[in-house]
C-alpha cells in the first residue's frame, strides 16, 4: 500500500484539515512535515468543530502522530493546543503524538521579532501570521536555534544562548528594544520541559520502521504551494518550502516514502494577507464567495480574499511538487451562479503567459485571462456520489482537470468528514 503526502496547490486555506482526517482513518501514522503554528486546519466531526494549528489533523481520530524536524515548535503553544483538544475529549499522550528531537524552538523573542519587522515595514508589509515562525526558521539556517533535544540539556546550552543573543540583541537594539533577559529565557525553558520532553522521540525512527512494517504513512503539509519560499508568489511566502518534497527532508523518511501526491485545490481561489492575486474579485461576486465560503483565516480570523479559480497557478503548482490527484473542495460554494469563470493564462502588457512569473512587479500586473463556463442552480452540498452531481458541476470538474493537467481523486462537497466523492483511493496505489 502507497503513503500519500497531502499539500495544499493554491495560497492555503484548501481545506487540508478536512480532507487529512478524512485520509487518517485510513493511516497507521499521520506526520507533519513543515511549518509551524501558523497553519490552520477546522475538522468537522459531528457537533464538534476542532480548529488545529499545530498538531497533525489524524490525533482527533487517535491515530499516531508525529511533528517531524521540519516544523518550527512552539512549546507554549503546544502545551495550549494540546490541553484545548483534551477540554474537547481528544485523548493526547506520548503514546499517540511524538514529537522530533530536532525540531527548533520558536522562542519569545522570535514572535517580538516577527511583530516589530512588520510593524516597521509600513506599505512593504507581507502579512506575517506574527508568529515568530520566520525568525524561528532563520535561527535555524544560522545554526544557533535552540532544538526540542536542548531540553533535555539546559545546564550545557550556555554556548548556545551566548550565539543567538549575540544576534538577537542587535536586532532588539536596532528597534530600540531591551536585550534578551537570558535568565528569564532559561527560566521559560525549565518551566515547559518537563511537559515536552515525554512526546520526544526520534521520529525518523518511528517512520522508517512503520515503513518497514507496511505501514501506511499520511504526510500532511501546512499551507499551499504559492506560499513555499522558493516556488510562492515571493517574498509574499511563508519561511519554508511547502512543496511534496519537504515531506522526505522535514521527517527523515527519505524521497521514496512520499508515495502518492494529493493536492487540496478549493474550487475557487482565497488568499490571506498581502500578495499578488490575478483573479481577486474585488466585488459583489468576491463577496457572495467570501460569506458562502465563510472564508477567515483559523489561524488569524482574518478575511480572505476571493476569487475565481486560477488554473495556471495550480497547474504550476502540480508540476513543482509532481502532483498525483487534486482533491477539490468546496465545489458547494458554486451552486447557485449562472456562469463561472476559470483563468487560463495571463496578459503583462502585450504579452501573454501560460505561467506565472517570478519577479513580484510582473505578478502584481498580471491581467487574468478568462474562459466562461456555465453554472449550476441544483444543489451539490452533501453530495457523496457522482450520481448526486448536477451535469454542468461535472462539467466543471472535468474541465478543472483538462486545464491543470491532473485527475480529480477527491471531491468534498461540505465540511463534514464524510461528504466526500472518492474517485481513486490514494493508499490503494
Amino acid at each position: 500500500m502507497a503513503n500519500v503526502t497531502v499539500i495544499g496547490a493554491q495560497w492555503g486555506d484548501e481545506g487540508k484539515g478536512k480532507i487529512v482526517d478524512w485520509l487518517s482513518e485510513r493511516a497507521d501514522v499521520v506526520a507533519r512535515f513543515q511549518g509551524g503554528h501558523n497553519a490552520g486546519h477546522t475538522l468537522v466531526v459531528g457537533e464538534k468543530v476542532y480548529k488545529l494549528s499545530l498538531l497533525p489533523s489524524g490525533i482527533v481520530r487517535g491515530t499516531l502522530s508525529v511533528i517531524g524536524n521540519g516544523v518550527v515548535l512552539d512549546p507554549w503553544h503546544f502545551r495550549d493546543e494540546v490541553a484545548k483538544l483534551k477540554g474537547q475529549g481528544v485523548e493526547i499522550t506520548p503514546d499517540n503524538l511524538q514529537i522530533a528531537e530536532t525540531c527548533p524552538l520558536i522562542l519569545p523573542f522570535h514572535r517580538d521579532l516577527d511583530g516589530l519587522r512588520e510593524d516597521a515595514s509600513g506599505a512593504g508589509k507581507i502579512g506575517t501570521t506574527r508568529r515568530g515562525i520566520g525568525p524561528a526558521y532563520e535561527d535555524k539556517v544560522g545554526r544557533r536555534a535552540i532544538r526540542v533535544c536542548d531540553l533535555a540539556h539546559l545546564d550545557d546550552l550556555d554556548l548556545q544562548v551566548d550565539r543567538l543573543t549575540a544576534h538577537h540583541d542587535a536586532l532588539r537594539a536596532g528597534f530600540g528594544e531591551a536585550p534578551i533577559d537570558r535568565a528569564a529565557l532559561m527560566a521559560d525553558l525549565r518551566e515547559i520541559a518537563d511537559f515536552i520532553l515525554p512526546f520526544v522521540k526520534p521520529v525518523w525512527l518511528t517512520l522508517n520502521k512503520a515503513k518497514a512494517d507496511g505501514k501506511r504513512i499520511l504526510f500532511e503539509g501546512a499551507q499551499g504551494t504559492l506560499l513555499d519560499i522558493d516556488h510562492g508568489t515571493y517574498p509574499f511566502v511563508t519561511s519554508s518550502n511547502t512543496v511534496a518534497g519537504t515531506a522526505a527532508s522535514g521527517t527523515g523518511l527519505g524521497p521514496n516514502g512520499a508515495g502518492f501526491v494529493l493536492a487540496i485545490v478549493k474550487a475557487y481561489t482565497t488568499r490571506v494577507g498581502s500578495g499578488p492575486f490575478p483573479t481577486e474579485l474585488e466585488d459583489a461576486t468576491g463577496q457572495r464567495l467570501g460569506e458562502r465560503g465563510h472564508e477567515f483565516g483559523t489561524v488569524t480570523g482574518r478575511k480572505r480574499r476571493c476569487g475565481w479559480f486560477d488554473a495556471v497557478l495550480v497547474r504550476q503548482s502540480v508540476a513543482v511538487s509532481g502532483v498525483t490527484g487534486i482533491a477539490l473542495t468546496k465545489l458547494d460554494v458554486l451552486d447557485g451562479f449562472d456562469e463561472l469563470k476559470i483563468c487560463v493564462g495571463y496578459k503583462i502588457g502585450e504579452q501573454r503567459f501560460d505561467y506565472l512569473p517570478a519577479h513580484a512587479q510582473d505578478q502584481a500586473k498580471a491581467e487574468p485571462i478568462y474562459e466562461t463556463i456555465g453554472g449550476w442552480h441544483e444543489t451539490t452540498a452533501g453530495a457523496r456520489s457522482w450520481a448526486e452531481l448536477p451535469a454542468q458541476a461535472i462539467k466543471y470538474i472535468r474541465r478543472i482537470e483538462e486545464l491543470i493537467g491532473c485527475p480529480v481523486t477527491l471531491v468534498s462537497t461540505s465540511p463534514e468528514r464524510d461528504d466526500t466523492i472518492l474517485v481513486r483511493d490514494p493508499f490503494a496505489d
